[in-house]
C-alpha cells in the first residue's frame, strides 16, 4: 500500500464475518473503489470477540474469503477498562476515525447502519475539525433494514425524542444521505413527519428533500460466471445434485418466514421429489431447527450451518427454487432482499417471495409472489416452480431475472455512488 496514499476510502460496517447482505455490500464496495483511484481503502469494524458476544449470526472464519491486496479490515480495540459500562468500543472506533480524518489524506468516508457508525462518523468529524489540524474528509451515511426497524420507528413508537433526534440529527449532519431502497426512504420520511408533529422540529422536510437511493452493490460476477463443473461438485459434497432441492438462504430469523416455508413445503407434492435445504445461522435457528423435525416432512428437510462465501452461489445456482417468503415483524423488515438478487444473478430456480418492504424494488416482476404468511399459496408456488414449468418457460424466466438483478452491478452502484461526491475524489 502507498505509504503516503493520495485518496483514501473508509467504509465504517458490521463487516465479516457477520452475516448480513451489507457486510457483502461493503466488502464489494471496497474492491470497486480499488480501481476507482482509491490507493487506500479501509474497512473499519468491531473486534471479533465483541461479535461473537454480541450473539449476531456469524460466519465460520474459515470460510470467509480474504479481501484484495490494498483493503485494510482495521477492528479497533476499546478504550477504557471496566469501569465504563458501555461505549468502550463506540470509542475506540470514534478515536481511529478521528486519526484518519486529521493525517492530511483526502477521505470519502462511508457509514452502513445509522446507529452506532454514523453517529460514529459524526462525533469524529466533529473532533477532528476541533483539533485544528486539517481535515479533507466527504462523508455518507447509507441507512439500512435495522436503522428503519430497531432505531428510527422504535423511538417513535416508543416517543423517545432524544434518541430519535440524536440519531436523524446525526443522519443528517452528514454531506451525502442515501437509503437502501425507496421504500428504506419513505420509512424514515414517515417516522420523521410523526415525530415533527409531536414535537414540533423539521427533521421529515429535510429527509424528503436530501435523502438519495443506492440500492445495494453486488458482485454479480461472483453469481454469472459460475464453472458448472465446480457447482456440481460442491452440490455432491452435500450430497445434492442440481435442481434436486427448494432453498432457502439466509439469516435465520423469525421474519424471514422459515416456518411458513416448511409448512408450505411440506403441503406440496415437490415434497415427494425434492429436498428443502434451510441454509443459514441466526437467533431463531435452534427453535427453527425443532419447528422442522415435528413436520410431516421433517425427513426430507436439511439444515446447514457452516455455508461460506464460495460455497454460496454454487448452492444457488443449483437450486430448483428459492423461496424466501419475508415478512414484516416488529423487530425487522426486509428493506431490499440482497439474497433475492443473488439467486436471481446464480440462475437457479424461480425466486418465491413476498410483497414487503423493498422486495418488489429487488425482484422487479420476475418472481413468484405470495402473500405474507400463506403456506398454501408457498405450496402452490413451490410446485409450480419445480414442478409446473416447462424448461423453455424456466429458461426464460432465468434471463429476464438475471437481466434485472445486473442493475444492482457493483460498479455501476459505485459509480452512481460517488458521481455526487465531489470533495475528495
Amino acid at each position: 500500500m502507498n505509504a503516503h496514499p493520495d485518496r483514501r476510502l473508509v467504509i465504517v460496517v458490521r463487516a465479516d464475518p457477520v452475516i448480513c447482505g451489507h457486510s457483502g455490500e461493503a466488502r464489494n464496495l471496497a474492491e470497486v473503489a480499488l480501481t476507482r483511484g482509491f490507493d487506500d481503502v479501509r474497512i473499519l469494524t468491531w473486534p471479533l470477540d465483541r461479535l461473537e458476544e454480541t450473539g449476531l449470526p456469524l460466519k465460520p472464519l474459515d470460510t470467509v474469503l480474504p479481501y484484495s491486496p490494498g483493503i485494510t479490515v482495521e477492528r479497533p480495540e476499546p478504550v477504557g477498562g471496566y469501569k465504563i459500562p458501555d461505549g468502550r468500543y463506540l470509542a475506540g472506533l470514534t478515536g481511529r476515525l478521528v486519526e484518519l480524518f486529521t493525517d492530511g489524506v483526502p477521505t470519502v468516508c462511508l457509514s452502513l447502519y445509522l446507529s452506532p457508525h454514523t453517529v460514529a462518523v459524526a462525533d469524529a468529524v466533529r473532533a477532528a475539525r476541533s483539533t485544528g489540524l486539517p481535515v479533507n474528509v466527504t462523508t455518507i451515511a447509507e441507512a439500512v433494514g435495522s436503522d428503519v426497524t430497531d432505531i428510527v420507528r422504535a423511538c417513535v413508537e416508543e416517543d423517545r425524542f432524544g434518541a430519535a433526534a440524536h440519531v436523524l440529527s446525526s443522519y443528517l449532519s452528514q454531506d451525502h444521505c442515501v437509503a437502501v431502497s425507496r421504500y428504506t426512504k419513505e420509512v424514515i420520511v414517515e417516522a420523521a413527519t410523526e415525530i415533527d408533529e409531536r414535537h414540533g422540529t423539521r427533521f421529515a422536510e429535510q429527509c424528503a428533500a436530501r435523502i438519495a437511493i443506492s440500492y445495494p452493490a453486488i458482485d454479480t460476477s461472483a453469481y454469472t460466471a459460475l464453472d458448472v463443473s465446480v457447482t456440481d461438485a460442491h452440490l455432491a459434497a452435500r450430497g445434492l445434485s442440481r435442481g434436486s432441492y427448494v432453498l432457502f438462504l439466509s439469516r435465520l430469523g423469525l421474519a424471514k418466514g422459515v416456518e411458513d416455508l416448511i409448512d408450505g413445503y411440506a403441503a406440496s407434492m415437490s415434497r415427494h421429489s425434492r429436498t428443502l435445504v434451510i441454509a443459514g445461522r441466526g437467533p431463531d435457528a435452534a427453535a427453527l431447527r425443532d419447528y422442522a423435525a415435528s413436520s410431516d416432512a421433517a425427513e426430507s428437510i436439511v439444515f446447514l450451518d457452516d455455508v461460506g462465501d464460495e460455497e454460496k452461489p454454487h448452492l444457488m445456482a443449483g437450486c430448483a427454487a428459492y423461496a424466501l417468503p419475508s415478512k414484516p415483524r416488529p423487530e425487522f423488515t426486509e428493506t431490499f432482499g440482497i439474497a433475492l438478487v443473488e439467486e436471481m444473478l446464480a440462475g437457479g430456480g424461480p425466486v418465491i417471495t413476498c410483497a414487503t418492504g423493498g422486495i418488489p424494488e429487488a425482484v422487479g416482476d420476475t418472481a413468484l409472489l405470495v402473500p405474507v404468511e400463506d403456506s398454501a399459496a408457498i405450496a402452490t408456488a413451490v410446485d409450480r416452480a419445480v414442478l409446473g414449468m416447462t424448461d423453455s418457460e424456466r429458461d426464460a424466466h432465468r434471463e429476464r431475472a438475471r437481466e434485472h438483478g445486473l442493475h444492482f452491478d457493483r460498479e455501476r452502484v459505485f459509480d452512481r455512488l460517488m458521481a455526487g461526491v465531489t470533495a475528495a475524489v
